[in-house]
């Protein structure tokens, strides 16, 4: 009989760990409290980082750059405060009838709405404006995939973090610092990454190489201090070992691993959450909010994940994300749909988000421009020069039709979800 107490992992194995870690000249250690030392050190970047995050803030630096944003938050703050949106009651009754008053909802097992990518802050109006005329639910989380120096350019970055403060939806930011990141002459510094000529070289991922971990880690630091950012996607296994040392040192930082990290399966998670759990401080927490499995995992493979992640305490700490929809274009085969099965997951897999990355493939499909991931990865400028704004803007919108038909389904289903806590109230 197979022994399984052979996998134990001996004190001499955690001591020799350990002994790399605290070693003074280590230069894999030392090269990252550089970086932190760089910016301040911990506790000065924690204060700087929770000033910076204030509402106050924000709009200070946008009225202080004569902002036409300044208008649409002001907008934005007075429908809240005039219960514009829906609650969630009036939503269950408008759903289900007078059933809503007799029906058990318990929000322990609520899902949280997800959209992704919200690129332009103006479409976060636009959406917000959709959710009231036709009563429906603004997302309870935000995924971003926009150049980080381009939307510094055009104050996005500032108003997007403004309104987040304002509706009470988490948020995720995408830094620069990647593979794709342009080198010296101008192809990305991944050299796997050349289109069709390097195919085979995107099995890697996008790749962080050499010290992009750290500059990495520079590059949050630069906006959890200058406007509070706080989660950020995290693509490469050197660059998530890198936030989950900051958050150990003190760096009151968060990260979502994207989808494009590959947990496909529930050993890949087993090894992502094992990870967390060795590196989470005394408290119990971990920068790792949440983690998007792949697209091509089934209910079993989200099962077999939640197990490892209750046994390891993390139940309330990391979101198990999934994808419910994705773009038309060019990232999995079409249809795609995976409505039916979070459903069926609903009432016995806790923290888990539906994401909402494309419209349901039926009506997608019927789009003269269906969503395409690829358009994340445009200029502005290009965009707007080609005329393709309004084409962009009606597959966001899209999305959160896809965002409000799941939460219809889970509704129906006597299930619940978190919408935008400041906007629909309870």
């Amino acid at each position: 009989m197979t022994d399984r107490q052979k996998l134990k992992i001996s004190d001499q194995s955690l001591n020799e760990i350990n002994e790399f870690l605290l070693k003074e000249g280590n230069p894999l250690i030392d090269g990252l409290i550089e970086v932190i030392e760089k910016h301040g050190g911990v506790d000065e970047i924690n204060k700087k980082a929770n000033e910076a995050r204030r509402l106050e803030s924000l709009m200070a630096k946008l009225e202080k750059k004569g902002s036409p944003y300044v208008k649409d938050l002001n907008w934005l703050q007075n429908q809240r405060n005039d219960d514009a949106f829906i609650s969630i009651p009036e939503y269950r009754h408008r759903i289900l009838g007078d059933k809503a008053d007799s029906m058990p909802f318990d929000d322990s097992f609520a899902v949280t709405l997800e959209i992704s990518a919200c690129q332009y802050f103006p479409w976060l109006i636009e959406e917000a404006k959709t959710a009231i005329a036709n009563q429906d639910l603004m997302p309870g989380r935000f995924i971003r995939v926009r150049s980080m120096r381009e939307q510094c350019d055009d104050d996005d970055v500032i108003a997007f973090a403004a309104a987040m403060q304002i509706v009470d939806s988490s948020y995720v930011e995408t830094l620069d610092t990647k593979g794709t990141y342009p080198g010296p002459d101008g192809a990305p510094v991944n050299v796997h990454l050349g289109g069709p000529e390097t195919i085979t070289g995107y099995f890697g991922g996008v790749g962080m190489p050499n010290d992009f971990a750290l500059k990495w880690a520079d590059e949050y630091l630069q906006y959890y201090t200058e406007y509070g950012i706080k989660q950020v996607l995290n693509i490469n296994p050197g660059s998530v070992l890198v936030g989950y040392m900051m958050h150990k040192l003190g760096i009151d930082m968060e990260f979502k691993i994207s989808v494009y990290m590959g947990n496909d399966n529930p050993y890949a998670s087993l090894w992502t959450l094992m990870t967390a759990k060795l590196f989470s401080r005394d408290d119990g927490t971990s920068p790792l909010i949440g983690y998007n499995l792949s697209n091509s995992v089934n209910n079993e493979t989200i099962e077999l994940s939640a197990h490892t992640r209750k046994a390891f305490g993390f139940e309330d700490v990391i979101r198990i994300e999934h994808h419910i929809t994705e773009t038309y274009k060019s990232i999995v085969r079409q249809p795609y749909d995976r409505l039916d099965e979070l459903v069926e997951l609903a009432d016995h897999v806790k923290n888990i988000s539906a994401k909402h990355e494309g419209a349901g493939p039926e009506i997608d499909s019927q789009r003269d421009y269906p969503s395409d991931i690829l358009d994340y990865f445009r200029q502005k400028s290009e965009i707007i020069e080609s005329g393709d704004i309004p084409k962009l803007l009606r597959n966001y919108l899209d999305k959160h039709d896809a965002v409000n038909r799941t939460a219809r389904a889970l509704t129906e289903n006597g299930f619940t979800f978190i919408a935008a806590k400041n906007l629909h109230k309870k």
